[in-house]
């Protein structure tokens, strides 16, 4: 027989309870908060695969009976936006090229900034820096006419390198201010040594900071991605119906008032405009996590 009085004396916490009331609230209030954000997703992917007859049955929770993914193809090439009926498409490519020069040129500009206010200190950083500070709260809406003036002027209004430039002068202050404190956070000996064997600016920045930073930087991708991916009010503004991005195009699909409304082809053209950037967060999102960590250390 094994002897328990061996285990009398034992020391340790004391087992928490699975179904406290903490616990409890917790998880409940958790789990509420998950439904609050994952009814809509659901309720639009059963609509874009049922048929209309059954959407008329008016049963919006119901799975569908029949799965049909003909409103996913008339979304994408058939769905009518103005006087062209070649759906989502043609504006998915046009914002591909839209969000990849503008974020390649606002997060390689922003990382260099950054970098030089962390470590370089010039003559009148202190007055740059807050400019830029400043410019990152400024309301986009009062700057729309002035822009449209500025880029009548050099040629390119109504252009998509017009629209590339406007998001990138936009990404350039949050952005900045990311790269400054990621690069803050980083340790200072290491951008010592380096002056001490002699390298210089660029060579510290492109051997020493931009390995390290690889967390930043897809911070910098993913809210840069999300903010140009689903812009509508530069895209409408800036740019003319042949070029539109993929979220003006969105608008007229559903706010078309010719013909029968297609709740099912407009669930399925909403979600594939939003795609894109939910599947770049959820390849990169743990590096996500860890960049906006290290970026909030130092202010």
């Amino acid at each position: 027989m094994t002897d328990v009085t061996h285990f009398e004396g034992a020391h340790g916490p004391k087992p928490r309870r699975v179904f406290s009331r903490r616990n409890i609230f917790l998880y409940g209030t958790l789990i509420m908060v998950a439904l609050y954000y994952v009814l809509p997703l659901y309720v639009m992917i059963v609509t874009s695969l049922k048929g209309m007859p059954e959407i008329r049955m008016g049963n919006i929770f119901a799975p569908p009976v029949d799965i049909t993914f003909e409103p996913w193809v008339k979304a994408w090439s058939q769905a009518c936006t103005g006087l062209n009926c070649d759906g989502l498409s043609r504006g998915f490519w046009n914002s591909v090229q839209i969000t990849v020069p503008s974020v390649i040129v606002s997060i390689l500009i922003a990382s260099v900034n950054g970098y030089a206010l962390a470590n370089w200190r010039f003559k009148g950083a202190d007055v740059f820096f807050t400019i830029l500070i400043f410019g990152a709260f400024i309301p986009y809406q009062i700057m729309l006419y002035p822009m449209v003036i500025l880029l009548r002027e050099m040629g390119i209004y109504g252009t998509l390198w017009g629209l590339v430039m406007v998001h990138s002068i936009f990404g350039m202050p949050i952005l900045t201010l990311l790269f400054r404190n990621y690069f803050t956070s980083l340790p200072e000996e290491l951008f010592k040594a380096a002056r001490v064997d002699g390298a210089g600016f660029w060579g510290i920045y492109f051997q020493i900071m931009l390995p390290m930073s690889l967390p930043i930087f897809v911070v910098a991708m993913i809210l840069q991605v999300t903010g140009i991916w689903n812009d509508f009010l530069f895209g409408v503004v800036y740019t003319k119906p042949d070029i539109y991005p993929m979220t003006v195009q969105l608008n007229n699909i559903v706010n078309s008032v010719q013909g029968v409304k297609e709740y099912n082809v407009n669930m399925a053209a909403t979600i594939l405009t939003g795609l894109v950037p939910l599947v770049i967060y959820f390849v990169s999102g743990r590096l996500f996590v860890r960049g906006i960590a290290a970026g909030a250390v130092k202010g």
